[in-house]
């Protein structure tokens, strides 16, 4: 009999916290190998995060650097790696990678071959014959990947055909998923010719794995809260006897004094590159408060008409955590401010639905000023208070108004916001009735650091 250990993390979102301990683990572990058991590591996507400041400092070089620490056998992209960077960002992020990235369903939406950095499949061969086969999906957000220059398509267009040709290669198929859960258990029931689902995307937990019918679904939650291991037992004629599946949490591995001194230093030296980075010189400070002088929601909703070309914005203070001081601005300020992975979006719509989506707006104003807010790109707490530029709501006659004038039901208007909207259920109007446009590749904070770049230069 022969053992395979397949050891797996997933969704760290630039959490470094956990990062000393996990790479303890599964050097640990690495080391025990032998020619009985064969240990593989792979992860699952979702590593690089830019609200972590060495990240965006770096544009996820470093989250790059720390995985080659492992040398992982294989790795994936998630949603974060690929629409959390330009496809420029994307294309050059894996250059020094010691791994190989298995990829399935990304292909370049000018040439539709797949992206160079990755590859199709892997076949890696234990010392005893045993043939594991790695496949990779990630989530398919047409949304957002196609105005990035990406083509991302669906799994079952895909996956059937490619596990049928794998298949009579392979003693034991593995699925890398970037899918999530109601996905992952879909393809368990649908591909039985998989042998194990390692999950990732929704940050499900599975402590002690899951199955379906013969197919065992591995998850390890999320920001390096835990560890993966999927055990498959083979038999000398290379045929699984068994599978089954635990997580390890981080919490309880041991923690080095050193731990936290590394931990912190990832911090310092990514808020330090950032700071290093000038943008703007500012007379005034802008102000989270909307009832300062000079709020930083009016100044970014100007900034998001300029760079949209647009009349009129909407935003929300809830976007914006920290003051900016008079003075030089830097990078390290604006992503303190804006964490934010979002970008902007043009949404041209009718008069009559334009009144729509504002009355939308107003019917959920109240609710959204102290309403929590997760995931979609956000990293802030509360949604806050929605803020017009170009745009009035007379809410004594119920009134929507246009730079001042009333609006006409026939004529067409385009409005400015974060790709956000889109995603939150406060505001089908925009994607039931809007044409909507995504900008590429900038984040709002980026829109920022341009406008404050070009109305107040440094001197």
């Amino acid at each position: 009999m022969e053992k395979i250990i397949l050891l797996h993390t997933n969704d760290l979102h630039s959490h470094l916290e956990n990062w000393p301990k996990i790479r303890r683990f599964l050097l640990n572990r690495k080391q025990e190998e032998t020619a009985e058991k064969k240990i593989i590591t792979v992860d699952l996507g979702d590593f690089v995060d830019r609200w972590h400041p060495l990240t965006e400092a770096t544009n996820g070089q470093a989250n790059v650097a720390l995985m080659n620490q492992i040398q992982y056998d294989a790795a994936t992209i998630g949603n974060n790696e690929g629409v959390g960077n330009s496809k420029a960002e994307l294309n050059h992020l894996y250059d020094q990678a010691n791994f190989d990235l298995i990829l399935d369903n990304l292909f370049d939406k000018q040439t539709l071959q797949p992206p160079k950095w990755a590859q199709q499949a892997k076949i890696i061969t234990t010392d005893q014959g045993t043939k594991v086969g790695l496949l990779a999906f990630t989530a398919p957000f047409p949304l957002t990947y196609s105005p990035n220059g990406w083509d991302i398509r669906q799994v079952m267009d895909i996956l059937p055909k490619l596990v049928a040709e794998m298949r009579p290669k392979v003693d034991v198929l593995v699925l890398m998923s970037h899918l999530g859960i109601s996905v992952d258990r879909r393809i368990a029931r649908e591909v039985p010719a998989i042998d194990v689902i390692l999950g990732s995307h929704t940050h499900h937990l599975f402590e002690h794995g899951e199955t379906i019918g013969n197919v065992q679904l591995a998850a390890a939650g999320k920001y390096g809260y835990y560890v993966g291991e999927v055990h498959v037992t083979v038999d000398e004629d290379h045929r699984i006897l068994k599978t089954s599946a635990r997580t390890f949490a981080t919490e309880k591995m041991l923690e080095l004094p050193e731990d936290i001194e590394e931990v912190e230093g990832y911090l310092t030296e990514g808020h330090r590159l950032l700071a290093d980075k000038k943008v703007a010189y500012l007379p005034f400070a802008l102000s989270t408060d909307l009832q300062a002088e000079h709020p930083m929601i009016d100044y970014t909703l100007a900034a998001v008409k300029e760079a949209a070309g647009t009349e009129a914005a909407v935003l929300n203070s809830g976007l914006f955590l920290t003051d900016i001081p008079a003075g030089t601005v830097n990078q390290d300020q604006l992503h303190t401010a804006l964490p934010h992975p979002m970008h902007l979006i043009k949404v041209t719509l009718d008069g009559n639905n334009l009144i729509r989506l504002i009355l939308e707006m107003e019917k959920n104003r109240h609710f959204l000023i102290n309403f929590p807010v997760m995931g979609m790109g956000f990293r802030g707490k509360v949604f806050g208070h929605l803020v017009y530029d170009g745009i009035e709501y007379d809410r004594v006659n119920h009134q929507v108004r246009w730079l001042g004038e009333p609006i006409d039901p026939e004529l067409d208007y385009t409005i400015a916001t974060v790709d956000h909207y889109m995603f939150v259920p406060f505001f089908p109007t925009i994607e039931i009735a809007g044409r909507y446009e995504f900008l590429f590749p900038d984040f709002i904070r980026s829109v920022l650091g341009d406008y404050l770049h070009t109305h107040y230069p440094i001197k």
